[in-house]
């Protein structure tokens, strides 16, 4: 996030920059609440659940190390969606007085936080789009495919069949089959008693047209 930026930039940060630590199930943000602070992810998934008009939760992007959580509260000054640990997880908080004052004093970061909120937007967007597209096989295939290691591509790691269900949009019994099935045609080999990490042995089997 502070990439683009120089030391007299870091200069004018004034206030301190809190390491946090979350157990899974933790929530790092509640939909429509004052934000706090930006959360830069250390290490850990959090997923972004957003309420629809009929009181449906739906997560609408998974954001990984390296993503920036809370963006849009410089915008709009609140959370647009619950921000909730699938994994324990590690983050830097900045505060959001901090990060205004010094993208007002700084068009360097103001430009990186725009262009990254958009990204952000269209990542959100991109997500939904991909994972409600298709058979249930593909729309599994898919999130899948989303969720390798970006260090190992053979490795991913998935969560609950129900939050799964929740972002494809199945019923978790359909995700859990969806999920047995690449295990048994030898597309997936799980790697830990609770179902959520896997090697991908044959990535062309997720390519479901």
């Amino acid at each position: 996030m502070f990439a683009d930026l120089d030391e007299s930039d870091f200069a004018k940060i004034h206030a301190p920059i809190d390491d946090m630590d979350y157990p899974p199930g933790a929530m790092l943000a509640q939909e429509g609440a004052r934000a706090p602070g930006l959360l830069t992810l250390r290490s850990g998934m959090v997923k972004l659940v957003r309420t629809t008009s009929d009181g449906r939760e739906r997560i609408v992007r998974v954001m990984r190390q390296g993503d920036v959580i809370g963006l849009e509260a410089l915008v709009h000054g609140k959370s647009e969606t619950a921000a909730i640990a699938l994994t324990a997880t590690s983050a830097c908080r900045i505060p959001l007085d901090v990060i205004q004052t010094l993208a007002v004093q700084s068009p360097r970061l103001h430009q990186s936080l725009m262009k990254k909120w958009s990204h952000n937007q269209k990542e959100a967007e991109d997500w939904l789009a991909d994972l409600n597209f298709g058979t249930a096989r593909q729309r599994v295939a898919n999130f899948i495919l989303k969720m390798r290691n970006p260090e190992d591509a053979q490795l991913v790691t998935l969560f609950s069949r129900e939050d799964i269900g929740s972002m494809v949009d199945l019923k978790m019994e359909t995700v859990s089959r969806e999920v047995s099935r690449f295990t048994r045609e030898g597309v997936l080999e799980p790697l830990d008693k609770h179902g959520r990490i896997y090697r991908i042995l044959n990535p062309a089997g997720l390519l479901v047209d």
